[in-house]
């Protein structure tokens, strides 16, 4: 399993490599949902502290959503193990986001309010960059969820600057395959927690989820195509309301 391991690791310094993820004297606030993807993430992104010349700080947060029987002692273990302080939010996000009050789609406003709290916690924990775990397989299905239910071509960046470049989001598995993420978490027994979204897996999103799986049944390379589509836009081959005349 050295291999595995081994490909995980480059693929993440890869991509903080090409889109500039991490520079020295970053302090990133790692948000811990309690799935394997995340807690990848804060694996590796630790483990890298020790091998690669530039110091950085990492904080952990997880922003518990208000869900019944939330249990948060494994990622606290977990996270206290590696020598890092464990911040919990308590919200009330969750049920709020499913509430009949909420005339928008429960994910969004969910993770509308996440979003919030991470950088409120980055603020105070002084903070300049967000780690989020987000997959490959994140990045192909949210470019086909706006692309067939939102009438955009985009997709969340590996790097993402905010409020003036005050402030970045990043996503260091953003290269990785969930498939290899969940060998890595495995390989690791790493700690999972749910968080007792009702909505789960039954979401748009979920059945892009499906569709791409039936896809990659018919040809293994379709995944691959549609990530590599995302950095090879003929930008002169869209519909821009003019010609390219000008």
């Amino acid at each position: 399993m050295a291999y595995l391991e081994r490909e995980v690791r480059r693929l993440v310094g890869k991509a903080i490599h090409h889109y500039h993820l991490i520079e020295d004297g970053d302090r990133i606030l790692v948000a811990l949902s309690g799935g394997k993807d995340s807690m990848v993430m804060l694996n590796i992104l630790h483990g890298r502290r020790a091998r690669v010349p530039i110091d950085y700080e990492l904080k952990v947060l997880t922003v518990d959503l208000g869900y019944e029987g939330g249990n948060f002692e494994p990622l606290q273990g977990y996270t206290r193990d590696l020598g890092y302080d464990f911040v919990l939010k308590k919200t009330q996000i969750g049920p709020l986001a499913q509430g009949d009050a909420n005339r928008e789609s429960p994910c969004f406003l969910c993770a509308r309010l996440r979003r919030k709290v991470f950088f409120e916690t980055a603020q105070e924990l002084g903070c300049n960059k967000v780690a989020l775990g987000h997959t490959k397989d994140d990045i192909i299905e949210t470019f086909l969820l706006n692309t067939l239910y939102s009438g955009e071509i985009s997709t969340m960046i590996p790097h993402q600057d905010l409020f003036g470049g005050a402030f970045s989001i990043i996503r260091p598995l953003a290269l990785v395959e969930e498939a290899k993420v969940r060998a890595y978490a495995d390989l690791h027994a790493l700690p999972e927690v749910q968080d007792g979204c009702p909505t789960r897996g039954t979401t748009r999103r979920g059945q892009i989820k499906y569709l791409l799986g039936e896809l990659d049944k018919v040809d293994r390379r379709i995944k691959k195509n549609i990530f590599a589509a995302l950095g090879n836009v003929k930008s002169e081959y869209l519909l821009n309301g003019h010609g390219s005349h000008h």
